[in-house]
């Protein structure tokens, strides 16, 4: 009887180990789709920037985003349409990103994209060399991922080695 009883109460600890375990596989499975369903609309939004295309930038933003950059902050979609937008498709369009590095924090339905990359180029007939650091919180609402965050600094890069 004693046996019986040990045998039970192992196959229940096996069985909730392999629930855990399926669990904890179903997690990551759902964490990775999260993660590259983020990473396509953070560059997506590059690529509508890089083309100046306004519509897509809108559909990708939550109509109440907030962007720092520079020390300065605008609330909603319809604010930074106004005014850095135009100048940051024309910055775009006209200087390469390499991304370097980027880092993900995902869940269901909130994720949170870091990405570091190297700017090249000219723009306004300057040169530009310099390091980008991005963080873009996005947020999935009935089905669809919105940008509710961003976050842009950067640095130039003063000799040729990149910081």
């Amino acid at each position: 009887m004693k046996a019986r009883i040990f045998i039970l109460a192992g196959l229940a600890l096996l069985a909730a180990g392999c629930s855990q375990t399926m669990a904890a596989s179903a997690d990551g499975a759902a964490s990775a789709r999260a993660e590259s369903e983020a990473a396509a609309v953070v560059d997506a939004f590059a690529a509508a920037l890089r083309a100046g295309d306004a519509v897509t930038v809108e559909r990708l933003l939550a109509p109440d985003v907030i962007i720092a950059e520079s020390g300065g902050v605008e609330r909603s979609f319809a604010e930074y349409a106004s005014h850095h937008m135009p100048a940051d498709m024309a910055f775009s369009a006209a200087v390469a990103f390499t991304l370097q590095q980027r880092d993900m924090i995902a869940g269901e339905n909130a994720a949170t994209v870091i990405s570091r990359s190297e700017v090249r180029g000219e723009f306004q007939g300057r040169p530009v060399h310099s390091q980008s650091m991005e963080t873009m919180e996005l947020r999935r609402t009935n089905g669809q991922w919105r940008i509710v965050h961003i976050h842009w600094s950067s640095s130039p890069i003063r000799d040729e080695q990149p910081h």
